[in-house]
């Protein structure tokens, strides 16, 4: 019997819509050899069955809600990206002696953590005001045009800002159920919890310095590099291997040498960063040069620029970087004067051969870890794509550092 106009009111919409429908698991365990073979894709795959079953649920709570959020998410996901985070937990699990048990939820784990790196950056391009990212228009300017009909300009930009925080909601939101969904024994789950659940704080924690720093008093190196620690280091490279490692059932000892060299390389990966974004190729970072000088962010960079400026007593120097950080109107020559007083002051120099160094101390602790041979080559190969270093001939081999990935740690946005 239909219900009345007046109780179908009074019903919650998710009761009035049909039941999602059936589909095949996220993931069925491939043969640990195929998935060495391109980790990668095979992540992939667990984002395609995964995400075909979230967007189809949202489709059925509401298709407006379906279309404008949550495809959009899915296809930010399952488009873009190198799928860093999710190698280092494949193989820092693979080195630490794990195999078919634990493949599936390497994989699952590795799928959350694209989810919530979708998270990070779609969240982060409305905090910098980016319209690019990877080469396209960013998630809130894509949403903005597609209602610049509705209203005026400055409501639709501010309602495709409110939709792009929802939609890094989302992200977050499918990240966390996918990790809740893993079955794991109970010490590995204890800390599979222990490690996202301080994963997430701390990306939420160097995301905040990050923004303070762009109205707070100029930050010392040692501030700057602290947030470059929060911000990248530990979710990026250290955390992963965490979770690899856990879920191998590692030992104290190889965790830690583990989680030394991840904390090691991700600084490395983010003072790479700061560089690719003054110096960077937009072609094949995907979003403009110069957001970081523009948005006035406190990167490591310039502030070995500002104070190796103050200590030699460079008014020059410091008058450019007073008058040029910050302002979103930059134009190219001043962003060309910017990368004149970051050279003249050594600070790129000083910058690169901290990487160097990191990434030196970082292998040394990889080496340290006591490792299975193939894990250990294929994780020297992914840390030194992270910091955009050039690894030894054997250290790697095409399938996790053909020349586009290499040219993209280097030249373009590691992110």
């Amino acid at each position: 019997m239909r219900p009345s106009p007046t109780e179908a009111m009074d019903r919650p919409a998710a009761d009035q819509a049909p039941p999602p429908p059936r589909l095949p698991p996220a993931a069925r365990t491939e043969a640990v050899e195929i998935i060495d073979g391109d980790v990668p894709a095979a992540v992939g795959r667990v984002l395609d069955a995964l995400l075909a079953e979230r967007v189809a649920r949202a489709t059925a709570l509401d298709p407006v809600f379906g279309r404008d959020l949550a495809a959009r998410v899915a296809r930010f996901t399952l488009e873009g990206g190198k799928r860093t985070r999710s190698q280092f937990v494949w193989w820092a699990m693979r080195a630490c002696g794990g195999g078919p048990a634990q493949a599936e939820a390497a994989l699952r784990i590795g799928a959350a953590l694209e989810l919530i790196q979708t998270c990070a950056l779609v969240h982060d391009d409305v905090m910098d005001g980016a319209r690019m990212r990877r080469g396209r228009p960013a998630l809130h300017v894509d949403v903005a045009d597609q209602y610049a009909d509705a209203g005026t300009p400055a409501a639709g930009r501010r309602f495709g800002e409110a939709a792009a925080i929802l939609a890094g909601d989302l992200a977050l939101a499918w990240a966390d159920d996918t990790v809740a969904a893993v079955e794991l024994e109970s010490a590995a789950a204890r800390a599979v919890r222990e490690l996202w659940s301080a994963l997430r704080t701390e990306m939420v924690a160097g995301q905040y310095l990050d923004v303070r720093g762009q109205v707070a008093s100029a930050p010392s190196v040692a501030r700057a590099v602290r947030a470059a620690c929060l911000k990248s280091a530990l979710y990026s490279v250290e955390r992963p291997l965490a979770l690899g490692a856990a879920l191998a059932g590692a030992d104290g000892a190889r965790r830690a040498a583990l989680c030394s060299a991840g904390r090691c390389v991700g600084i490395a990966f983010q003072l790479r960063d700061d560089l690719v974004d003054v110096y960077g190729d937009p072609r094949r970072s995907g979003k403009p040069v110069g957001g970081d000088i523009r948005a006035g962010r406190p990167t490591a960079l310039v502030a070995v620029a500002r104070a190796r400026a103050e200590a030699a007593g460079d008014r020059h120097a410091l008058a450019v970087l007073r008058r040029s950080l910050g302002r979103a109107d930059l134009s190219e020559s001043g962003l060309a004067e910017v990368r004149d007083v970051l050279e003249a002051t050594g600070a790129r120099d000083t910058v690169e051969a901290r990487i160097g160094r990191l990434v030196d101390r970082g292998l040394r602790h990889l080496e340290s870890a006591g490792l299975e041979p193939e894990g250990r080559r294929r994780l020297r190969g992914l840390l030194h794509a992270a910091a955009g270093s050039p690894p030894a001939p054997d250290d790697t081999d095409a399938r996790v550092l053909g020349s586009p990935l290499v040219a993209a740690r280097v030249e373009g946005s590691v992110r």
